[in-house]
């Protein structure tokens, strides 16, 4: 294991940078200030907590479409922005960078690699393929949360069938699933877990190609897994999203097991969960953010909770990889100017 950062130099990063990483205009704004020349009049779709750009005129000398990402620092629980996070935007790109070369055979990626572009950036180049609408979740365990697409939530108000699976009557909260289940849900402003003949029923997608994403979804959960094990970690649920490219192949459209798409928790030696002092499992997720949620309409994260976060974040992604968190501290719209040159250089 690399010497990774200890929690005070973590937090003293935190503390040192907060505002310098949070600093700067939009994607948006760069690009309508003329800041970013080859993007002008490009489509802008703003996300999440990411935005993509693409257009007819972004094509690779292959002529693929390219679509590029700009992840942002923004945090988002029940559907509802909360503010900024220190650092969140590098920390899941070299999380996402560091899981997708485990998966990438099984999954495939939109995602094109571009020599000298550092795991940190916050661009990310990629085919602009055909989204499949859903979200494939994938879960080994009943964990407990307070997201309305959850399994315990609907287990909670005594619902006995979840997307499909029949599930047993002695399910306890954060308890071990009787097997791998795919519990898919919509693409909406609020979204919802369907079984699959739901989305075959709307077009969304065909049998074939819900089978193809769930049976590579729960091959590459296997690989995490094991992956985990030596680290004393069990990998408990993920959600994933898909689409089609310009050769017809279903590949992974989206981050892979990242603190933000994904929980991990700690298990000890006999394989047993660890617990908090709350009697909750000893988590690296976003869970722990969005239980610091007590009005789920209006409530944004103070400055403070902000920092309490970034410093989750970054010790989520040293024990989850085993690498020292490195940042990019260089002014955040040069990194984004400087990323987008060197990729449509390369691509283009």
């Amino acid at each position: 294991m690399e010497q990774i950062l200890n929690k005070l130099e973590i937090k003293e990063l935190v503390e040192t940078y907060c505002d310098l990483v949070n600093e700067g205009r939009t994607i948006t704004q760069l690009i309508e200030d003329g800041e970013i020349p080859r993007l002008t009049d490009c489509t802008i779709q703003p996300g999440k907590v990411s935005d993509s750009v693409f257009s007819d005129k972004l094509k690779t000398k292959n002529g693929e479409p390219i679509r590029l990402m700009f992840r942002t620092n923004r945090i988002s629980t029940h559907d509802v922005n909360r503010g900024s996070i220190p650092f969140k935007d590098q920390v899941l790109a070299a999380n996402h960078n560091f899981m997708l070369k485990l998966v990438k055979d099984v999954l495939g990626s939109s995602q094109f690699e571009i020599p000298n572009l550092k795991s940190t950036s916050t661009v990310i180049a990629s085919e602009n393929v055909k989204i499949i609408k859903f979200e494939n979740v994938i879960r080994m365990y009943m964990a407990k949360s307070s997201t309305s697409t959850s399994l315990y939530q609907h287990y909670l108000n005594g619902q006995r069938t979840f997307c499909g699976h029949v599930l047993p009557e002695n399910l306890f909260v954060n308890s071990k699933l009787p097997y791998i289940m795919d519990t898919p849900s919509t693409k909406d402003k609020n979204d919802e877990s369907k079984e699959p003949q739901y989305f075959f029923d709307n077009n969304i997608c065909t049998t074939d190609e819900y089978t193809q994403i769930r049976n590579s979804s729960i091959l590459a959960f296997g690989i995490i897994t094991q992956f985990l094990k030596d680290k004393g970690l069990v990998l408990v649920d993920t959600k994933t999203e898909h689409g089609e490219n310009s050769k017809g192949e279903i590949v992974v459209a989206d981050e892979v097991y990242t603190l933000d798409s994904s929980r991990f928790w700690k298990i000890d030696s006999k394989g047993n969960l660890e617990l908090d002092e709350n009697n909750n499992p000893k988590s690296f997720s976003k869970e722990f953010a969005r239980g610091m949620i007590k009005d789920e309409k209006t409530q944004m994260f103070t400055k403070k909770q902000a920092n309490e976060i970034a410093v989750r974040y970054i010790e989520g992604y040293q024990f989850l990889t085993g690498k020292r968190f490195s940042p990019d501290l260089r002014p955040r719209e040069q990194r984004i100017k400087e990323s987008v040159n060197l990729i449509l250089d390369t691509l283009m």
